[in-house]
């Protein structure tokens, strides 16, 4: 009777179903193999889930069920097929769970026999005094994140010398909490025998719009100023194509409404507060937020991206309570 139900489940959501190969013909076996592998995973994912998220594993179960390990038999039966390690992008904005969805992903790939190693477009930041320097360049820079504040030339050493198979490689690393929260980078991480990268960011994938949607473009680019600088933006992503080019495949985490995050921001905010963290008031995120807006608008960047199915492989829907909607191979419906 389970059985019966597991097969109806995995079989009734039809895009998701597609999205990892699933048919009425193979669904016993996939069914069979994804059992053998949670058997296998939960211990990791048990501990992982109180000591890392601080919640209970059964609250993670169905998530896991449902969209992880599917997707880690996915990733791995995709760096089989390749004589060379994988390197997949993960694209999504605050609060979108790229970070958790990594760390799972890696323990599920660990326990299937492939070395896994998380590079954040973080990690990548140019150095403090390099930042410094930008910023005198452009004053409009306040912050890191926006296009232009990456040393694209160290992303595609790292992932070249991993695609060839040179080990050791020295993965970079930053430290968010470095000259009062300015940050820098820390050391870099030894790693050997790489499989498969996960490659996430907020603008990993992202390509270049027409210049002119800016003469329309939503809230908060609302000045000539605003504008000016979205235009910026926009061009220096050309900088960054040579370093998505090196992607395998790209999965989009792709808010119902955009806006979410700025609401999971002042929820991340106020845990941090709560447990004695020093965090932002939410005038402080509002402005924070805006500003990734005006860099790159989602509306204007990432909702034409998701239609677009010879650059965007996989779209998982991410609800604002953080639950996942529709899981579907490129295009996303009605949207």
């Amino acid at each position: 009777m389970e059985k019966q139900k597991a097969r109806e489940a995995a079989l009734a959501d039809g895009l998701r179903a597609k999205a990892f190969g699933i048919t009425p013909e193979n669904v016993d076996e996939v069914i069979e193999k994804r059992s053998h592998l949670l058997k296998s995973v939960l211990p990791a994912f048990s501990q992982l889930c109180q000591t890392t998220f601080q919640i209970e594993p059964k609250e993670m179960l169905q998530v896991l069920w449902d969209l992880w390990l599917p997707l880690g038999i996915k990733l791995a039966s995709q760096r089989q097929q390749l004589e060379r390690p994988l390197i997949q992008g993960i694209l999504g904005g605050q609060g979108t769970g790229k970070t958790t969805m990594s760390k799972v992903l890696s323990l599920i790939l660990d326990q299937l026999g492939y070395r896994t190693v998380s590079l954040s477009l973080d990690d990548l930041y140019k150095t403090y005094s390099d930042r410094l320097v930008l910023t005198q360049q452009d004053p409009r820079l306040i912050w890191r994140g926006p296009p232009g504040t990456h040393d694209v030339d160290l992303g595609l050493n790292v992932l070249d010398q991993i695609r060839q198979l040179q080990n050791p490689v020295m993965v970079p690393r930053f430290d968010k909490s470095a000259f009062g929260g300015a940050g820098d980078r820390t050391t870099s991480e030894m790693v050997t025998n790489v499989d498969i990268v996960l490659f996430e960011g907020w603008f990993v994938g992202v390509r270049p719009i027409n210049a002119n949607i800016f003469d329309t473009a939503p809230p908060p680019i609302v000045t000539d100023e605003d504008r000016a600088f979205a235009r910026d933006m926009n061009h220096r992503l050309h900088d960054y194509l040579r370093l998505w080019e090196r992607l395998d495949s790209l999965i989009v985490l792709y808010p119902t409404d955009y806006r979410c995050s700025l609401e999971w921001r002042k929820q991340a905010e106020q845990q941090m507060i709560a447990a004695g963290k020093s965090g932002m008031s939410n005038a402080e995120i509002e402005q924070f937020v805006n500003y990734f807006w005006r860099s790159l608008h989602p509306e204007l960047f990432i909702k034409p991206l998701v239609k677009d199915a010879t650059v965007v492989d996989m779209v998982i829907e991410i609800h604002a309570d953080h639950s996942f909607g529709q899981v579907s191979c490129g295009l996303i419906r009605n949207s």
